[in-house]
């Protein structure tokens, strides 16, 4: 639903990554007051490499020192260039000295097109850096005539509390720095050492080590065969592995699927589900994060249940604090800057009164109808933000709801493509591929932007 009336409202964004910084935009498009803070000196969030790892490896040590990145130093993305970028900001390559014109770049060319689109839309302006939030909270309901959430944040000198009203808080603090830690009957008596890929950065820690790297997410693929390299041994136990014997990849000699770790042992030794067993040095968890959001006080209306945040509607809005509380990039498992700047667009639309939500009854009813079809599939409570299997369908959702212009059709193309041939061949899908078709399209669609 569409209303023409607009209102302009005092915004606080929390975090100046990807998300933080496309919702900024489109705040500021739909003519909000934006303020966004960011607590490190530079903006791209997950996308800033940082050599420094936390003083606990495995990162459950609460009084641990905190580094907010989980990028390794040989990432490079899993997705070409073309289906990664925002929709009217082309991830183009640049003939510039220091840039990677890799259709898979790594990680550093990703910060520089933040860079670039934080340049471009001219946001500087709008980011507090060095400016941590350390409290959002709901108003007393007498103090609401001046906005409705108290944003308490603290400077550089980490000192100094500045306490500040705004209308609406939009979170886009990430979900790649609180490690989720993979639960193994008898690690408390196993010697070796555990190690989150959070705090993994160059291979050569696992020289002539034998290694036990646990999950089957793409960093876990790229981690064991970057390790591979140099260690002794590289056994990796995934839940999708169900052979009954250990398997090897082609072009290994030193590295094996197995299923499940079933036990581990006070002798060092770890025994899998297929029976067989290893006698190990290091245990290397990719098992993805948590989602945290340690600054927010919401009187438990809103909750991280498994990982599960919720109640929201559609990923986004907590339907009794709608839309005064939103949330950015919470699913996984999808290509997330279009899918972050079409739920910003759907925010920033809110907000302003341009578009219309439901009743909260209507949201809440939305939620409930939702987590039954989940729990009816058998799904975990911590599956609930992964859109692995519909991402494109709720894009097209949002995009109906702005209104803007669907996915293109080349890029979910382009991204069935990619994920094809990753399956072919895991080791070459970045540099050999067969979707010219639509790589041909997607340059045809982007002088559009190129012009402007």
């Amino acid at each position: 639903m569409q209303s023409q009336i607009t209102t302009s409202y005092k915004v606080a964004v929390i975090g100046a990554g990807a998300a933080g910084l496309v919702a900024a935009r489109e705040l500021r498009r739909e003519g909000h007051q934006v303020v966004v803070f960011e607590r490190n000196s530079t903006i791209g969030g997950t996308w800033v490499y940082d050599t420094a790892t936390e003083s606990d490896p495995l990162g459950v040590d609460p009084s641990r020192t905190i580094v907010h990145t989980s990028l390794y130093d040989s990432l490079r993305t899993n997705l070409p260039r073309e289906v990664m970028g925002f929709l009217d900001y082309p991830f183009l390559p640049k003939d510039v000295k220091q840039r990677d014109s890799r259709r898979f770049p790594g990680h550093r060319e990703v910060l520089h097109y933040l860079e670039d689109f934080m340049s471009e839309f001219e946001l500087t302006e709008l980011i507090r850096f060095e400016t941590q939030v350390i409290h959002v909270g709901l108003l007393k309901e007498e103090e609401q005539q001046v906005g409705k959430w108290l944003v308490r944040s603290r400077g550089k000198d980490r000192i100094v509390e500045d306490d500040e009203v705004y209308n609406a808080v939009v979170v886009c603090n990430g979900h790649y720095s609180v490690p989720r830690v993979a639960e193994i009957p008898g690690i408390g008596v196993w010697p070796g050492k555990q190690i989150h890929s959070h705090n993994y950065r160059v291979p050569d820690p696992f020289c002539k080590k034998v290694v036990v790297l646990i999950g089957s997410s793409a960093s876990a693929c790229d981690i064991s065969r970057d390790i591979a390299k140099v260690a002794k041994e590289v056994h990796v136990a995934s839940r999708s592995i169900t052979s009954e014997t250990p398997t090897k990849p082609v072009g290994y000699n030193n590295l094996w699927m197995h299923s499940m770790i079933k036990s581990a042992h006070d002798d060092g030794t770890l025994v899998f589900q297929d029976g067989s067993s290893v006698l190990v040095d290091v245990i290397l968890h990719c098992t993805g994060y948590k989602y945290d959001f340690p600054f927010l006080e919401t009187a438990n209306i809103v909750t991280v249940d498994d990982n599960r945040v919720g109640p929201l509607y559609e990923h986004v809005f907590p339907p009794s604090l709608a839309p005064w509380l939103s949330f950015i990039g919470l699913p996984w498992k999808v290509v997330p800057f279009p899918l972050c700047e079409l739920q910003s667009k759907w925010v920033a639309g809110i907000l302003s009164g341009r578009i219309s939500l439901p009743s909260q009854e209507e949201m809440m009813s939305n939620v409930e109808a939702f987590y039954a079809k989940l729990e009816a599939a058998g799904m975990p409570k911590r599956y609930t933000h992964n859109m692995a299997s519909y991402q494109f369908e709720y894009d097209d959702w949002l995009a109906a709801r702005c209104p803007c212009a669907p996915i293109e059709e080349w890029r979910k193309q382009m991204y069935a493509a990619t994920s094809k041939n990753k399956v072919i061949q895991p080791e070459t899908y970045r540099d050999e591929w067969e979707d010219h078709n639509w790589l041909l399209q997607a340059h045809k669609d982007f002088h559009q932007y190129m012009s402007n």
